[in-house]
C-alpha cells in the first residue's frame, strides 16, 4: 500500500513538473536565453579587454623605444593617450616616463597628468597612495604649504604605508624653509606611528639627534 501511494505521488510529481515547464515554455526559453548570453557577453568582454590592454602594452612599449632610439615626434601625444587610458598598469608608467624624461615640463600639464590617474578607480589603493606620494615629492620644490598639504592629505590622513614617507618630505619641506618648529612636529609624528617604514623611522631619528637636540 505505501509503495503504492509512493508511486502515485512521485507520478504526480513528474506531472506537476511536466506541466510547468509546458505552461512556462517561453519564460525558460527567454531565462535561459539570456543567460547565455550574459555567458557569452563576458567572454567577448574579457577578449576585447585583453586586447586592448595587448594594444596598449605595444603602444607604450613602441614610444619608449621611439624616444630612446631619438626619434620623439610623437611619443608626448602618444604617452599622454595612455595616460587618459586610465590602466592601472600603463597610465602610471606613461606618467612616469613623461616626467622622469622631461618629456613634459611644464607644471600644470604635469599636475593635470597626474590628477588623470589618480582618478582612476581601478588603482589599488596603495598604488594610488604612491602616485600621490610622487605628485607630492614633485610639487615640494615650488607649491604652498597649504597646497603640499592638500596633496599629501589622503595619505597624511590614513594609516597608508607611505604615511610616513608623506610625514618625511613634510618635514624636509619645512626644514628647507627654515621653520624647524614645523619641521620637528612632523618627524615626532613619524617616531609615534606604530606603523611606520623603519628606514624612514631612522632617518627622522638621526635627523631629529642631529639638528635638533639641544
Amino acid at each position: 500500500m505505501d509503495e503504492e501511494i509512493s508511486i502515485i505521488n512521485s507520478e504526480t510529481r513528474n506531472e506537476k513538473i511536466k506541466n510547468f515547464f509546458i505552461k512556462n515554455k517561453k519564460k525558460i526559453i527567454i531565462i535561459l536565453s539570456v543567460i547565455i548570453l550574459i555567458i557569452f557577453s563576458y567572454f567577448i568582454y574579457k577578449d576585447i579587454k585583453n586586447k586592448n590592454k595587448i594594444k596598449l602594452a605595444d603602444k607604450y612599449n613602441y614610444s619608449t623605444i621611439n624616444f630612446i632610439s631619438g626619434d620623439k615626434t610623437k611619443v608626448k601625444k602618444e604617452l599622454i593617450e595612455i595616460i587618459n587610458q586610465k590602466d592601472k598598469t600603463y597610465s602610471p608608467l606613461a606618467l612616469y616616463f613623461l616626467i622622469d624624461n622631461e618629456i613634459i615640463t611644464e607644471k600644470n600639464l604635469i599636475n593635470e597628468m597626474f590628477d588623470a590617474v589618480i582618478s582612476n578607480n581601478k588603482l589599488e589603493k596603495e598604488i594610488k597612495n604612491l602616485i600621490i606620494y610622487k605628485k607630492g615629492l614633485f610639487n615640494s620644490d615650488f607649491a604652498t604649504e597649504n597646497d603640499l598639504i592638500n596633496i599629501l592629505k589622503p595619505i597624511l590622513n590614513s594609516e597608508s604605508v607611505w604615511n610616513s614617507h608623506a610625514l618625511y618630505l613634510m618635514a624636509e619641506y619645512f626644514y628647507e624653509k627654515n621653520e624647524k618648529f614645523k619641521s620637528k612636529e612632523f618627524l615626532d609624528k613619524i617616531i609615534s606611528l606604530n606603523k611606520v617604514n623603519l628606514q624612514i623611522k631612522s632617518e627622522a631619528e638621526k635627523k631629529l639627534i642631529r639638528d635638533f637636540s639641544e
